[in-house]
């Protein structure tokens, strides 16, 4: 029997939030006998370097894809191992919040549903650290299942 959600985006971080996430995005993807789209984004940071301006960092790029291919195994042998079908991506931008490059991602793989691990900051911290899971649930066409991570400490 399948269920309702076929497709489940689940962008991975590496962070404890976002592995909260894949777990229960684990879960879900057996219980609805659905694939799992393991989403990384690499955010190609850029520096000042004071003489031509913004410049890439092309050692920083190579760490951060290297990274993820790391977070992407990790997470696709997790799927294997729980029988659930996952594929995996990689993404990279240059600006932007990495909220909008998940949403924009649809495009490439319609997704039924995104799981996605969430700091829950609140207040001030939240507007200066930003919140790609807000940027997410509010411009996404599809629904949000946010997985909150463990507390700190």
């Amino acid at each position: 029997m399948t269920g309702l959600y076929k497709r489940i985006l689940v962008p991975l971080d590496g962070s404890v939030t976002a592995a909260a996430g894949l777990e229960h995005a684990l879960r879900l993807g057996k219980d609805q006998g659905a694939t799992l789209c393991l989403l990384h984004v690499v955010h190609d940071y850029l520096e000042q370097d004071g003489l031509r301006g913004t410049v890439r960092s092309e050692d920083l790029l190579r760490a951060l894809r290297a990274r993820g291919e790391r977070i992407l195994g990790d997470a696709e042998a997790r799927a294997k191992a729980a029988g659930v079908t996952a594929r995996t991506d990689t993404v990279d931008i240059a600006t932007g919040p990495v909220g909008e490059a998940i949403v924009e991602y649809l495009k490439i793989w319609p997704a039924d549903l995104i799981v996605l691990g969430t700091h829950g900051r609140r207040g001030l911290r939240r507007l200066v650290l930003g919140s790609d899971a807000e940027f997410v649930v509010r411009t996404t066409p599809v629904p949000v299942l946010l997985i909150r991570g463990p507390a700190p400490g």
